[in-house]
């Protein structure tokens, strides 16, 4: 644990979270300041910065935890849909431990998540793929 890491100190019960649910690598919450009602935070219990680089049964956790979670929201709130994301390294804002944020939507909420998009240029992309593919 990380003192100065809010969510160790949440996951350790040393400091108060409204928790939906929790299991022995995972603990999701709500978040403090929603976008939408019923907003979670989704974290594994250890201190780590980043969930898709952590070992793998804590990244799988994680993210059967995000499952477990939208199903039983979905029930409890009728949502029309999630949203579903994760940000690492120093896009992640004022919390360093690795978090994804499970927002339910509705098709008259206020939430706008938007990206920039250009079509994707064949020869670049065979060149990424052939990098990636390799690394694999």
């Amino acid at each position: 644990m990380h003192n100065d890491c809010e969510f160790c100190r949440i996951a350790a019960g040393e400091q108060a979270a409204h928790v939906l649910y929790e299991d022995e690598l995972t603990l999701a919450f709500l978040d403090e300041n929603p976008a939408t009602t019923g907003h979670t935070l989704v974290v594994p219990r250890a201190h780590e910065e980043e969930v898709v680089t952590a070992d793998g049964s804590t990244g799988a956790a994680v993210f059967e935890t995000v499952r477990t979670v939208a199903t039983a929201l979905e029930s409890v709130l009728e949502s029309d849909g999630f949203s579903v994301f994760h940000t690492s390294g120093p896009l992640v804002g004022s919390v360093d431990h690795a978090h994804v944020h499970l927002v339910p939507r509705r098709t008259d909420d206020d939430v706008r998540l938007s990206l920039s998009r250009t079509p994707l240029e064949p020869d670049a992309a065979a060149d990424l793929t052939g990098r990636v593919r390799s690394t694999l």
